[in-house]
C-alpha cells in the first residue's frame, strides 16, 4: 500500500477521540499509579520509515507479538481497511531512531504488507510514562492474554513504581507495606484483586520450558500445580519439566505437595525430586488398587441440603465433583 494511501485511509477510519484513546489509556495508568501529571505536550503526528521504528525494549513487559497465522491475518485485514489507530513512539537519545510503545502488531503488519512507513505519534515520555502506556493498552485491549503475560506486565509496573521510589500519598512503616500498597493502586486501576496479581507474578517465576507448557498444554501442567513448582530455582525446575513431558503422565497437586514435604523449595536436588515423585505415584497406584471403602456420612447434617437434592446418587456426583476441583 503507498504512503499516501495508508495515512488518507487513517483519517477516514479515525476521529480525533478515537485517535486519542490509546495515549489517554496510558496516561491514565501513570497518573494513578506513579502520581506525576502526564506532560501537557502535544504528541507530533509524522510518517516514520519502517527501519527508523524499534521495539519497545526499556522494561520486559512480556507480551508476546502475534504469532504468523494471526499476523498473516491482521496484517491483510489492514491491508484491506487500513489502520484504525497510529503507533505511539518516543525518540531514542543519542539517534534517529523510535521505540515503539504502542502498535508493535501494527507495525510488524505493516511491514508484511511491504508498508514504506507507519502514521505515529511521537510523544516525549520518561521509562514510567512509556511503560505505563504500552502495559496499560495492551492488558486492556487483549483479553486473550496468558496469565504469564500478565504477570510480567504487572512485575514491570511494580518494578517501575519501586524504582521511582516511595509515594508520599502511600504512608508506610516499611518496604514490605509499600508494595503491598502498590499492587492494591495497580489492582484498583486494571479492574484485578491483589490476589490475581501475585498469582500471576508468580509464574513468572517457572523457567521458560515450563511456562510453555503451562501456556500451551495446560493438561500436562495446570496452574494450580505450576505455581507451586514456581517456588522452586530454575535448576530444580528442571526435574518437573522431564516429568511433564513424560508421555500419558500429568502432574497432579497430589503429588507436587508429596515431593513439597519432602524436598523444601528452594531448591533440591534431581534425584530427590524424582524419588519423591515415585513414592507418590506408587501411594497413588496402592490407594488405586485398594478395595473400596464405604462411606458414611451423618444424614443429619446433611439434613438442610438434602431436601434440594432429589436422591443419594445426585448428592454422590455433587462430591465427586468437589472431591475433583479439590484435589486437581
Amino acid at each position: 500500500m503507498a504512503k499516501t494511501n495508508v495515512s488518507d485511509m487513517l483519517k477516514r477510519r479515525m476521529s480525533a477521540t478515537q485517535q486519542a484513546s490509546e495515549l489517554e489509556i496510558g496516561n491514565d495508568a501513570y497518573e494513578k499509579i506513579f502520581q506525576p501529571s502526564a506532560s501537557a505536550k502535544q504528541p507530533v503526528i509524522r510518517d516514520l520509515p519502517m527501519d527508523k521504528l524499534v521495539s519497545f525494549f526499556t522494561a520486559d513487559i512480556g507480551f508476546k507479538p502475534y504469532p504468523p497465522a494471526r499476523l498473516k491475518a491482521f496484517a491483510a485485514q489492514l491491508a484491506e481497511e487500513g489502520l484504525f489507530e497510529r503507533i505511539i513512539v518516543r525518540p531514542i537519545s543519542g539517534s534517529d531512531r523510535y521505540e515503539i510503545i504502542a502498535g508493535e502488531n501494527r507495525t510488524r503488519a505493516g511491514r508484511l504488507n511491504g508498508w514504506p512507513a507507519m502514521p505515529a505519534e511521537i510523544i516525549e515520555a520518561d521509562d514510567a510514562r512509556a511503560t505505563s502506556i504500552a502495559i496499560a493498552t495492551n492488558l486492556l485491549r487483549r483479553p486473550k492474554l496468558t496469565i504469564i503475560e500478565r504477570g510480567k506486565a504487572y512485575k514491570a509496573l511494580l518494578d517501575i513504581e519501586r524504582k521511582q521510589g516511595f509515594r508520599s500519598d502511600l504512608s508506610t512503616s516499611g518496604d514490605s507495606r509499600q508494595r503491598f500498597l502498590a499492587r492494591e493502586v495497580v489492582a484498583e486501576f486494571f479492574g484485578v484483586t491483589e490476589y490475581e496479581i501475585r498469582k500471576a507474578v508468580k509464574l513468572t517465576q517457572l523457567i521458560p520450558a515450563l511456562a510453555e507448557i503451562l501456556e500451551n498444554t495446560p493438561k500436562q501442567l495446570n496452574l494450580a500445580c505450576a505455581e507451586l513448582i514456581a517456588d522452586y530455582d530454575s535448576g530444580t525446575q528442571e526435574a518437573f519439566t522431564e516429568m511433564c513431558n513424560i508421555d500419558g503422565y500429568a502432574l497432579n497437586k497430589s503429588a507436587v505437595k508429596h515431593i513439597i514435604s519432602k524436598c523444601p523449595p528452594p531448591c533440591a536436588e534431581k534425584q530427590q525430586i524424582f524419588a519423591a515423585w515415585r513414592e507418590s505415584r506408587a501411594a497413588a497406584e496402592k490407594r488405586a488398587m485398594a478395595p473400596p471403602k464405604k462411606i458414611s456420612f451423618d444424614r443429619k447434617k446433611f439434613a438442610p441440603y438434602l431436601k434440594e437434592l432429589s436422591n443419594d446418587k445426585e448428592l454422590e456426583r455433587l462430591f465427586l465433583e468437589f472431591l475433583k476441583e479439590r484435589l486437581s
